[in-house]
């Protein structure tokens, strides 16, 4: 079968422009309960983490634990800010008609943030049942776990995979997976070069900023792949 045999797609700032919302309502939670820091600081620090990794690198900065029902709370607060705001990333259903693969959704947020997320702009239906989620594993990205289950519940091999991912820890997570990597910045969180080279020194084989180019993108990437024809 040609490569790749699932492309895996990152829901937030990869399938729904969602991080800008999110990294706000991060901010503003951190700073209500003591720890201030500016938008580009929680862009550097918690982009394509879970609320329960944001929580636990606060707590190092506070000295004191968060409230217990901190990441519940502060994803109440993400999905209030979904309800009107919310978009879908551009171009998705034309790249997914394009790719010629099985595909999955692969998610740090909670089953419950993906899954509304999705619904809010139309994409849920082309992913169900498909969806997995970082609670399903012990640990979250930057490790591989969460790629990792998402290609046995998909039945391929990690090396048959290709992960599409907008952060730093996602990219890590995907290469110690063994899977090839894409770096996506069509993102609304992200402007400037700088994040594209971040995501290429994390490991991304490539950076594009167009979902519509993705079929295009892997069939040249494909050729590139196969071996040459005896001469």
């Amino acid at each position: 079968m040609a490569w790749p045999e699932v492309v895996i797609f990152d829901c937030d700032g990869v399938l729904v422009d969602s991080e800008v919302i999110a990294l706000a309502e991060t901010r503003q939670a951190l700073g209500e309960a003591g720890l201030y820091l500016s938008d580009e600081e929680v862009f550097d620090r918690f982009l394509g983490l879970s609320v329960e990794a944001i929580a636990r690198s606060a707590e190092k900065d506070l000295g004191g634990a968060l409230p217990a029902s901190f990441p519940t709370d502060l994803t109440r607060r993400i999905l209030a800010g979904f309800e009107n705001e919310l978009q879908g990333v551009a171009g998705i259903r034309q790249a997914l008609a394009g790719l010629g693969a099985r595909v999955c959704v692969a998610s740090s947020s909670a089953p419950e943030r993906i899954r509304r997320s999705l619904a809010a702009v139309g994409y849920a239906r082309l992913f169900e049942p498909n969806i997995f989620s970082a609670s399903a594993v012990e640990r979250g990205k930057p490790n591989p776990d969460l790629f990792l289950y998402a290609a046995r519940e998909m039945g391929a091999a990690p090396a048959a995979c290709l992960v599409i991912e907008d952060s730093v820890p996602g990219v890590q997570a995907a290469t110690a997976a063994g899977m090839q990597v894409f770096g996506f910045t069509g993102g609304s969180h992200i402007s400037g070069p700088a994040q594209g080279e971040r995501l290429s020194a994390a490991g991304a084989a490539l950076i594009f900023a167009d979902m519509t180019e993705l079929p295009d993108i892997i069939r040249r990437r494909r050729a590139a792949l196969l071996p040459a024809e005896p001469s």
